[in-house]
């Protein structure tokens, strides 16, 4: 109750207006309660619920009631003529209005073992569907992280332009003074407003990612689209990845829902071949009957009047000749059977493949976070040298344009590289069957 209610004033700050720094954990609190694939998983797993409940009530006794009224032509009192008696002697008069009342009660003795086997493969669909459940959190919580580190990106890039843009203000104004003291050209005082003016595109460009980024965030945490939110997290931290493939792999094989699901599935297909082969056993049943008739048949001689008779009994069905109907059913059981066990091995397949390709993944981004650090100290270093030579008047504006450039552009590799390990590690921690929320 007190998550909800805190991921209410979250929510309700962010649509009021507010400017909302979010972290990822409220993002994915936010998100995972508004998710609209999330609520219809819910529904899903609710309805498979049910259907257990659906199919144990008929193991219990039936209790049904009746009633009708049935108005009769009129005909002539049953009579019969006796020897010595001037007029016929009425054995029954005629009853024109027949009402009747019936409570019914059936319980199922022997079924086939079509009913316990149905029961059984519902509550194998349920466990199933409740995996599946799981499965949909997961994805769900992936697409926020990738949502949230891709804002988070593309409002560092922003930062970077901007303090590129800071630093080139200040190399223009030095650039003036020398040109005003003769000790450069106006050509290098061009060139440095050029190049302002580029890293001015790359600005609106970098703002409008931001917005891209931020909209998509929004709606992957279902707020509104203009929503004025922002995420605020530490940077992310290049960890290598020290676990082995092969033990990643057996414990996604041993983890991951999809398998997990599709045993249950099997095991609720092997319960359905033996419900579609009940058709061949009899069905035994007790029941029971109450009557509440005006006449009751049951009653000789009728009486127009309201009486009430019972019975009980214990009945048998038994379907001798269905022309192949419960062979056919029982063809199809196996078939879908059939195909849970091949699904099965193709998403182990699947899984594998995809724990490789993620692992890798993971290896080569650390190996890019690991390259573009060298490359920001090599361009921080270049920049320093170069920034000196200028004031000094031993470089000149192309020279430390250059420096600028290459200082941005190792500065934006790192950031990217930074995040995308940062989302390999978490596809990482997902494909292998751990829980990122």
């Amino acid at each position: 109750m007190k998550k909800l209610l805190t991921t209410l004033l979250i929510v309700f700050g962010v649509l009021s207006g507010q400017e909302r720094t979010l972290t990822l954990e409220e993002s994915l609190q936010i998100g995972l309660q508004n998710s609209k694939q999330i609520k219809i998983s819910q529904a899903a797993l609710k309805s498979s619920e049910v259907k257990i409940t659906e199919v144990g009530s008929q193991m219990l006794p039936q209790l049904r009631f009746g009633a009708s009224y049935t108005r009769l032509s009129d005909v002539k009192p049953f009579a019969v003529t006796v020897p010595f008696s001037p007029t016929p002697i009425t054995i029954q008069e005629t009853i024109l209005n027949n009402y009747q009342l019936k409570f019914s009660l059936q319980q199922p003795l022997f079924t086939g073992f079509r009913l316990s086997s149905l029961k059984s493969a519902a509550e194998y669909n349920s466990k199933a569907v409740e995996l599946e459940h799981t499965k949909e959190i997961n994805e769900e919580a992936l697409r926020i992280h990738q949502a949230f580190w891709n804002y988070y990106k593309a409002q560092k890039v922003l930062q970077l332009v901007e303090e590129n843009l800071k630093s080139l203000e200040k190399h223009l104004t030095d650039t003036k003074n020398f040109l005003e003291n003769g000790l450069v050209t106006r050509n290098d005082l061009l060139k440095l407003e050029v190049q302002y003016s580029n890293t001015e595109l790359k600005r609106i460009e970098a703002k409008n990612a931001v917005e891209l980024a931020r909209s998509a965030f929004n709606k992957s945490i279902g707020l509104p689209l203009n929503s004025k939110s922002q995420v605020s997290a530490e940077e992310p931290t290049a960890t290598p990845v020290t676990t082995k493939f092969d033990d990643l792999l057996s414990e996604a094989l041993q983890a991951r829902e999809e398998i997990k699901s599709l045993e249950y599935k099997i095991k609720a297909g092997e319960e359905n071949i033996d419900a579609t082969q009940s058709g061949w056993f009899p069905s035994v049943f007790l029941f029971g009957d109450y009557y509440y008739s005006r006449p009751n048949q049951r009653i000789m001689p009728l009486e127009d009047r309201f009486e009430d008779t019972w019975a009980v009994g214990v009945g048998l069905n038994w379907n001798i000749l269905d022309w192949g109907e419960t062979s056919a059913k029982t063809t199809q059981a196996e078939q879908q059977l059939i195909q849970a066990e091949t699904a099965y091995q193709i998403i182990k397949e699947n899984i594998e493949l995809e724990v490789y390709k993620d692992y890798l993944t993971t290896l080569s981004e650390f190996e890019k976070v690991n390259v573009s650090k060298k490359s920001v100290e090599q361009a921080e270093e270049n920049y320093r040298i170069t920034k000196d030579k200028y004031n000094q008047q031993l470089a000149t504006s192309t020279d430390l344009i250059d420096a600028e450039v290459a200082l941005l552009n190792a500065q934006t590799n790192l950031t990217n590289a930074l995040v995308d390990l940062e989302l390999a590690k978490t596809k990482l921690e997902k494909s292998v069957g751990r829980r990122i929320y």
